[in-house]
Formats: C-alpha cells, structure tokens, sequence
C-alpha cells in the first residue's frame, strides 16, 4: 500500500503527524530506558545482555519483513560487524553502570555524546575546518558537560564516575556509527542491528560475569521493559521516522530525552536540580541538537 499524498504530492497532513509522533515516541521511549536499567535486580550489564538478547528475535523478524539481507554477507562486512557489536556492547554496558551511578538527566545528556564525535568524524573525513555553527556546538557542549561534572563532584565522588561512564559510553556508540556507516544504505538498519546485537551478546556476558553480577533476573518485567522499550520501540521507531526529517529537527526531537529523564529523576528517584544544574544542561542539549543538525 502506497503513501497518501496530498494534493501536491506531499504526504498527506495525517503521514506527516504519524511521522512526527514516530519521531517523538522514539525518543520518549529511549528517555525511559534508564528507568528499567534502575528497577532490574540482575545487574546493570546484566539487563544490557537481555536487553539485546530479548530483542534479537524481533529485530531479525523485521529485517526479514523488510527484505533486508541477513545471510550471504561479505568477509569485510562481517568484520565490521563484529567491531561494531564489540563497540555497542561496551557501549551499553559502560551506560547501565553509569545510569546507576549518577543522576537520570546526566546519563541522558551524556549518553548522546556520540553526536559531537560524529560530527568531529565528518570534518576530518571531509580535511575541512569547523564552520560557526560546529565551533558553537563544541564550545556549548564542553561549557556544559563541565558544569554538569562539577556539580557531580559536588554532590559524590561516586556521582562523578557515573558522569564518565556515561560519557564513555556515548563515545563508544560514535564508534559503532563510524565501523557501520558505510553499510547502512546497502544491508539496512535492522539487519545490522540483529547481527551488531548478537556479536555483542558474549562480550556483555562476559563482562557481567567478570563483575560478579547476578545474570539471571527474580523479576522479568524490568528487562522486558528495557528491551521493548529501548531496543524494539525507541530504535523502531526511530528507524522509521529519521528518514523523514531534516537533521536539526532530529537534534531538537533528541532534546525530549533529557527532559523525560528530568521528569522521571525528580518523581521517581527524588533527584533535585539547582539552577546551576539546569544552565549546564540547556548548554550540553544545545551542543547536540547543533552537532545533529550538521550532519546533512
């Protein structure tokens, strides 16, 4: 079935919400996310395996609705996979325990780090000097990001190592774009996804283990949640709509996540934000809806 159009061709007034709600849902959904890494008793790397591990069935199921190609891959593009599945799990595992060391809105902020460094990335690719608009998101994300890991400090030391965590992790999702990018248009995103997500399946066990952590849940719900709601809704979603919007209305969309994150930290978990707090996080969402909005 085809795409209602308009009059002028464009998508009709009711695809274009669809689109949009698509849009927001992916990040509302995602912005949830830690909320579920915080209530599953099996550990933070833990629910990151079944997190991956619940989603796998699915993500397949959709590549292969797609028609998108899942066997009979090449010898290079199983070895970017493997990176790439290396670089998402520790990326995920190195969130989950920062989601449990700081507060929601950092983790959040941080987590989407990835943003900058891949924009950084497209200027190096491109051998040419930052434009105003990329001098500005570098300079309102650092101002930020160092106003938010001050004030970690003051609060807990402990605090402050979530910060890093998190921050490491939006750095190690950066590289997984960059290992994939050049595949995305020919394999799809959901199949790179299901074999990204299985690569990383033994590398987040491992790490678990190594941990001490408990593997299997008490209670399912949690990771169930996390699964559905980060790996199946949050990326399905998104898949669907980022194809349909211009990249600065991605990066304001992204903005939603922080302030969810807000919301959910201040009702559930009692996390209080001081002025300072909220200046340094409005500096940071800038930064990234910026860096976003350059990657055309």
């Amino acid at each position: 079935m085809g795409i209602a159009m308009g009059t002028t061709g464009e998508p009709a007034r009711g695809v274009k919400w669809a689109r949009f709600a698509a849009l927001m849902g992916g990040n509302a959904a995602l912005a949830l996310g830690p909320w579920s890494v915080r209530l599953a008793d099996c550990g933070p790397v833990s629910s990151a395996f079944w997190r991956l591990a619940l989603a796998v069935p699915v993500l397949a199921l959709l590549a292969r609705v797609s028609g998108q190609k899942l066997l009979g891959l090449g010898m290079g593009i199983w070895w970017a996979i493997v990176a790439a599945g290396l670089f998402f799990a520790l990326d995920i595992g190195a969130w989950h325990i920062g989601i449990g060391m700081t507060r929601m809105a950092n983790a959040s902020l941080f987590g989407n780090a990835g943003s900058l460094v891949v924009m950084i990335w497209g200027l190096i690719s491109l051998h040419r000097r930052p434009r105003l608009r990329e001098w500005l998101a570098l300079a309102a994300a650092l101002g930020g990001g160092a106003i938010l890991l001050g004030r970690s400090l003051e609060i807990d030391r402990t605090t402050l190592i979530g910060d890093l965590y998190c921050v490491a992790a939006g750095l190690l999702y950066s590289g997984y774009i960059i290992i994939l990018q050049k595949y995305r248009a020919s394999l799809g995103g959901w199949s790179l996804l299901t074999w990204s997500s299985l690569a990383g399946l033994p590398v987040l066990l491992g790490i678990a283990l190594l941990r001490g952590e408990p593997v299997w849940p008490s209670n399912w719900w949690p990771v169930i949640a996390l699964a559905v709601l980060s790996q199946l809704l949050g990326q399905g979603l998104l898949v669907y709509a980022l194809k349909h919007f211009a990249p600065l209305v991605i990066g304001l969309a992204l903005l939603t996540q922080p302030v969810i994150a807000v919301a959910v930290g201040w009702l559930v978990f009692h996390e209080s934000l001081g002025p300072l707090d909220f200046a340094g996080m409005a500096a940071v969402a800038a930064g990234l809806a910026l860096a976003r909005s350059t990657q055309d």
